[in-house]
């Protein structure tokens, strides 16, 4: 069975009015994550790669970095040069693959283009990889076998879970078909949350007639405006995955003020879904921790 994780935060902690602060909710996780680590006999070692030189890329180590020094596991951070060859790469990996004081192993996206990214997210073991993307763990969550989730789409259902929200025979659209996002995303919503869900994605025509009839929008298209505002019904549930860096600042694929009133839940960007992402791969982490011991 699939499993989601269930942290008791109170709501009045995160959610203010119909917004749903991922950051603040991301923060008690950690918190609760922080009491759970300090009970084990073993520490959580989580090893992150980055290469080259991303800005967005190394903004995010940084954060996973402080993230997981906060709940207390080990962390180690390797950072590589872009011009780095697979073969380093792939011996790092092994490397982290054979140290039992390591439970996740994250290679951080996007890497330098003469880089075979899906040979070297495959070489992580199945039970290290925290991001969920190895080809088992894919299986297993279409499959509805325990395995380790995405992150992103495992803290979108985390926040639906905390609100107590019933999804059963709800109607679903996620916006986007990654391989990242919006496939386990639909996958989580139809098996887990029981909701009938509806994947559109760039090539949908009359995306409209899907939004209208919507009770939960999930936005993973990483295309702003890609919804008509006006369709989407009284009382969804917004949730956007999307972010931007426009002129005005950091922003979602969905225009935030002018659903805000409409929605009974809806994510802000920032605040909203980024923190949570960060927050399920310490829980990630963790968990495939627990599971190296047989706990």
């Amino acid at each position: 069975m699939i499993h989601i994780p269930e942290f008791n935060i109170e709501k009045q902690k995160w959610v203010e009015g119909n917004v749903l602060w991922g950051k603040k909710l991301a923060s008690e996780i950690r918190k609760k994550l922080s009491e759970d680590v300090k009970k084990l006999q073993h520490v959580p070692g989580l090893a992150v790669l980055l290469v080259g030189e991303d800005e967005g890329s190394k903004i995010y180590v940084a954060n996973k970095e402080k993230s997981a020094t906060e709940v207390g596991f080990k962390s180690i951070v390797k950072r590589l040069s872009a011009d780095s060859t697979e073969s380093e790469i792939l011996s790092i990996v092994n490397e982290w693959n054979l140290d039992n004081s390591i439970h996740g192993i994250l290679v951080q996206l996007p890497l330098p283009g003469h880089l075979n990214e899906r040979k070297i997210l495959q070489s992580i073991k199945p039970e290290k990889d925290v991001d969920g993307f190895h080809f088992e763990n894919i299986g297993r969550l279409q499959a509805k076998v325990e395995g380790t989730i995405p992150c992103t789409p495992l803290g979108v259902m985390v926040m639906l879970q905390e609100l107590g929200i019933k999804i059963t025979g709800k109607n679903a659209v996620v916006l986007g078909r990654s391989n990242i996002v919006g496939k386990p995303m639909a996958q989580l919503l139809m098996d887990h949350g029981q909701a009938t869900v509806t994947i559109c994605h760039s090539k949908t025509q009359n995306i409209d007639n899907f939004i209208k009839d919507a009770d939960i929008i999930v936005s993973a298209m990483g295309v702003r405006d890609i919804i008509n505002n006006n369709v989407v019904k009284q009382g969804a549930i917004i949730i956007d995955v999307g972010m931007h860096r426009a002129v005005k600042g950091v922003c979602g694929d969905l225009d935030f003020e002018a659903l805000k009133d409409k929605s009974l839940y809806i994510t802000p960007v920032p605040g909203g879904v980024g923190p949570m992402t960060i927050a399920m791969l310490m829980y990630n982490t963790y968990h495939n921790a627990l599971r190296s011991k047989n706990i």
